[in-house]
């Protein structure tokens, strides 16, 4: 999951080096800690939330298999 939302953001922002995911590890959550570039924050987030809100669909969809909660937090 990690590799999937490092390549996702790679292909939205304008810094690609700067992407980065820290995940961590609960029993019943899994935390994935997304940091781009300040400039690049809204180019994640989207106009309302959209950009972001798409991207957890896909993790819920992907942790389903898992059986754990899948929470993405995007920083700067």
């Amino acid at each position: 999951m990690k590799s999937l939302i490092i390549a996702i953001a790679r292909e939205l922002v304008d810094k690609p080096e700067k992407v980065s995911v820290v995940e961590v590890e609960g029993e019943q959550t899994r935390v994935l800690v997304l940091r781009v570039a300040q400039s690049d924050l809204g180019k994640i987030i989207g106009k309302h939330g959209q950009i972001v809100n798409s991207i957890r669909t896909i993790l819920r969809a992907v942790s389903t298999e898992e059986k754990k909660r899948v929470v993405l937090e995007v920083v700067e």
